[in-house]
């Protein structure tokens, strides 16, 4: 320890060694993020413009699609950029700024499909009493509620993580910052930091999960009552839901709660792009762009901006 040097900045790891594969995942990388953000701001406008669109559902699903526009540029434009200039360089600022902003989209988006399953249910199993449940005030102050917990939330676990010493190697063996990279590289005692995560994880991931199973047991036990044609309707608007989900929830448990050094670098790539990158694209695709609403509604934007700019 006395002959160590403090870590004043970190190196991502990136995407490969070599320039040809680089640039084949950094375009690959790069178009996924373009239709991610063209498919939900698809979405956000068109459940902005369509006045048949403000219902719960769609208010949630538009906040959903803010949030994983954000979420998903957090991460893979700067990780393009670095892969393909071969500059891996960030501040321990920059670093510390990427963790609570992903921590934080992961939070909010666990709860906004925790309530998204809610609303499924109340649609579903008390559908008279649908308008008194799901009222806009209800709406509101549960974003708000989502949105201001997980301020206090990522500001908890990163500066928590950032309380210890880097002293070690300053690689970060991800294409960007979270939290298992770095306490992997601390020289200080990190288990009250993976407690935190584990309870964190039992509380938060763990309760989300159980409530969002729990909605569609109901769920699916009141669809098995209803005519065949109508029962497949409501599987397919459930079903997507609960494969997102549990691909969220499965790879982010498998990153943050894995030991350290338990799996190899690739792997951990793979399951991180699984929870960062794959919802924010497939989100617009499952819930929203195979609903014949929405699909109309996108058809009348894609009209309007097509005769406005001609």
């Amino acid at each position: 320890m006395a002959n160590s040097t403090m870590v004043t900045e970190f190196l991502l790891m990136g995407f490969a060694d070599k320039w040809q594969l680089r640039l084949l995942l950094s375009v690959l990388f790069l178009l996924m993020y373009l239709a991610t953000l063209l498919g939900n701001l698809l979405i956000v406008s068109a459940t902005t413009l369509d006045q048949n669109l403000h219902t719960p559902m769609y208010f949630f699903l538009r906040n959903l699609s803010i949030l994983d526009m954000c979420y998903v540029s957090v991460t893979v434009p700067n990780a393009c950029v670095n892969s393909l200039t071969d500059n891996r360089a960030i501040s321990v600022a920059g670093c510390a700024a990427q963790i609570f902003l992903v921590i934080y989209c992961a939070y909010v988006e666990f709860l906004l499909l925790t309530v998204m399953a809610r609303d499924r249910y109340v649609a579903i199993c008390q559908s008279l009493h649908y308008p008194v449940i799901m009222n806009h005030q209800f709406c509101v102050w549960t974003t708000l509620v989502s949105l201001l917990s997980g301020l206090i939330f990522a500001a908890v676990h990163t500066g928590n993580t950032f309380r210890l010493s880097f002293c070690q190697s300053n690689v970060v063996h991800q294409f960007f910052c979270d939290v298992p990279s770095l306490l992997s590289l601390s020289c200080s005692d990190t288990f009250n930091n993976f407690l935190l995560i584990i309870v964190s994880a039992i509380l938060v991931a763990g309760g989300s999960f159980i409530f969002i199973i729990i909605s569609y047991i109901y769920i699916f036990s009141t669809v098995m009552k209803f005519p065949t044609r109508e029962r497949g309707k409501a599987f397919s608007t459930c079903v997507p839901h609960i494969l997102v989900v549990s691909v969220f929830l499965s790879s982010a448990s498998c990153v943050y709660l894995r030991p350290s050094g338990a799996s190899d670098i690739l792997q951990g790539m793979i399951l991180t792009v699984c929870y960062t990158i794959v919802p924010p694209l497939l989100n617009p695709i499952i819930y929203s762009l195979r609903n014949r609403q929405v699909k109309e509604a996108v058809r009348k934007v894609m009209l309007r901006k097509y005769y406005s700019g001609n």
